[in-house]
């Protein structure tokens, strides 16, 4: 397979960006889920009307609060924030040719950062391995930004 800057599945570097994007998006697809099975049982709802629908009773707080389904929303949130920016500039960067080796390299620290940050928020463990994790996620996608900036440049 040719790099040759197409956004084909014959371009071998755009085929490894679609696989490592797909599995971040599928990993933020699961943290929907993941949440759901997290309000469900404990009957902590996003609106009113949920509680109707499960036959629960509304908390006397507009809004109810656990913690583990807080801080599962709050990481899908994270990678919400992180997985759609690496997506739309990871494409930018395919389209500037980089070398193929560099660019999977990326791809595979973004993608070991994310799970690896999910891993981390979700078991509570401290400051600063999260912080640190994260770092390394958005470090590629400036790096990939700046690479399609210098490119973009006239």
């Amino acid at each position: 397979m040719a790099s040759n800057g197409s956004l084909s599945f014959e371009n071998e570097l755009f085929s490894k960006f679609a696989f490592y994007a797909a599995i971040v998006l599928l990993k933020t697809l699961v943290m929907s889920v993941w949440t759901a099975r997290h309000r469900i049982p404990r009957r902590v709802f996003p609106a009113p009307e949920d509680y109707t629908f499960f036959n629960a009773k509304s908390p006397t707080a507009t809004i109810a609060f656990d913690a583990q389904v807080e801080r599962i929303r709050r990481c899908h949130l994270n990678d919400i924030e992180n997985v759609i920016p690496f997506i739309l500039i990871g494409l930018f960067y395919v389209l500037t040719g980089p070398d193929v080796n560099t660019a999977v390299l990326l791809f595979r620290v973004f993608a070991g950062a994310r799970i690896l940050h999910t891993l981390v928020y979700l078991n509570g463990i401290g400051q600063p391995f999260r912080a640190i994790i994260w770092s390394a996620g958005y470090g590629v996608c400036i790096f990939m930004t700046i690479v399609v900036i210098k490119a973009g440049s006239y």
